[in-house]
């Protein structure tokens, strides 16, 4: 009997802990192998992820400055209004989650992966 695997594709999780590096690579050794299919290794690589780090006021402007954004394009990339990243910007408003994992986003990989 031959068991047919797939091309195992490693993943830097990135994790929380040594043992979601633990988890993920036996999930990933069992999705090669066909016991687990693509949604539920999608399901793994989500729950081994590092946290999103909180932007507060000072980390959003020091991204856009490294970046050399302006507040408009800012907002555009990130589907806001130009009221809502100066808001951030001086501290009044703080960015939900989905706002944190678009600024994550843009921070890791730049303007690009969000355009």
């Amino acid at each position: 009997m031959t068991i047919k695997t797939k091309p195992v594709v490693k993943v830097t999780t990135g994790a929380k802990s040594p043992i979601f590096d633990a988890v993920h690579e036996t999930a990933s050794d069992l999705h090669a192998m066909g016991f687990i299919d693509q949604r539920k290794m999608r399901e793994f690589d989500l729950l081994c992820q590092a946290p999103i780090p909180d932007y507060d006021s000072g980390k959003i402007r020091a991204l856009r400055d490294r970046l050399k954004l302006s507040q408009a394009v800012l907002a555009s990339a990130l589907n806001t209004c130009l009221s809502t990243v100066r808001q951030r910007e001086i501290g009044d408003k703080q960015p939900s989650g989905p706002s944190q994992k678009l600024l994550n986003l843009l921070e890791r990989k730049g303007l690009e992966a969000l355009i």
